[in-house]
């Protein structure tokens, strides 16, 4: 059943209003915001004068059944509500799935992947890239090598920053998610410092 099909339009009849994505509330998904805070820093150190990345809801499109969770598609989305990509809460409520996952770090994952793809369609520039291979960069398990797939059974560490290398075999974690700053020369992280200071002050109304 599509949203009209249970509505008459025609004569006399207004064509239904279709809910409009909105952001999401504080506390409303605090797994997924807990986890775009991580990426966010990550996004702060890499990409100068960007502002930070905002979750959307997409709300449901037809009418419930009675006692039916569905609080909507959630996306990871740029400061004016425009996202690409998969949703971040998927989940199947016939296996009883919950509306967020239960675990941290894959939350953490498919958050930096969906980020990344966003970013990247949006912007329209690679993000984040290697600063030793100057290459784009995804969002894995930490450890893992040229050949793995995303359907493999994961460990449960803490996702990473993943570079392929020169294609020698230089494949390698470049960073943990949401530590890229690290990773920055020090002229850069010095710089990045500097300005998280200031927007701090101003945040706190101290000019």
């Amino acid at each position: 059943m599509n949203h009209f099909s249970y509505s008459r339009i025609g004569p006399g009849h207004d064509r239904p209003q279709l809910p409009e994505p909105r952001p999401v509330e504080p506390g409303e998904w605090p797994k997924l915001e807990a986890a775009l805070a991580v990426v966010n820093r990550d996004l702060t150190a890499t990409v100068p004068g960007q502002e930070p990345l905002i979750l959307m809801v997409d709300p449901p499109r037809q009418p419930l059944a009675p006692g039916e969770a569905d609080r909507g598609q959630v996306h990871v989305a740029m400061p004016d509500g425009r996202w690409q990509g998969n949703q971040v809460n998927a989940y199947d409520p016939e296996e009883g799935d919950p509306l967020e996952p239960d675990d941290e770090m894959t939350v953490l994952t498919v958050v930096a992947d969906a980020a990344q793809e966003t970013v990247v369609e949006l912007l329209w520039q690679v993000w984040p890239v290697c600063g030793e291979h100057k290459l784009g960069m995804h969002p894995r398990p930490a450890g893992t090598t040229d050949d793995w797939y995303g359907g493999e059974t994961d460990a449960g560490g803490p996702p990473v920053w993943w570079c392929r290398g020169g294609g020698d075999g230089t494949w390698h974690d470049a960073a943990q998610v949401g530590e890229l700053a690290a990773t920055l020369p020090g002229k850069q992280r010095r710089a990045l410092r500097r300005e998280l200071r200031r927007s701090e002050r101003g945040r706190d109304g101290r000019g």
